[in-house]
């Protein structure tokens, strides 16, 4: 069983940036992909980016290439979100999320295991 555990929300202004963080214990790390979702308030859960086992290949949704970058220390057990030049739009709830089979990055059901949640609110 894995745990995840996100932190590093907060409320920013717009254009600003902010890191997001995934702890994860209770598996082996290195063997999982490890993805980060979003969701808006009123909205339905959406993918924002993914990095894989070794090679490490990355993946984002459209609305976030080249102002997210996300990333993975295998020896801390943690997964990075760079969140740069954020918008309003960008104000979600945030997810960690892990999986064994990565058959569509994009689908959260591929997605076995969850953290919490942390906020991030982007003031205009």
């Amino acid at each position: 069983q894995v745990q995840l555990v996100e932190s590093g929300g907060g409320l920013v202004q717009a254009g600003d940036s902010l890191r997001l963080s995934c702890a994860a214990s209770g598996g082996t790390f290195s063997s999982y992909a490890m993805g980060w979702f979003r969701q808006p308030p009123g909205k339905e859960r959406e993918f924002v980016a993914t990095i894989t086992w070794v090679p490490s290949i990355t993946y984002f949704a459209d609305s976030v290439k080249g102002r997210f970058v996300i990333s993975r220390d295998n020896a801390k057990n943690t997964v990075y979100l760079q969140m740069n030049s954020l918008k309003p739009e960008d104000t979600a709830v945030y997810y960690c999320a892990a999986t064994r089979s990565l058959h569509s990055y994009s689908d959260y059901r591929q997605y076995n295991y969850w953290g919490q949640g942390t906020q991030v609110t982007v003031s205009s």
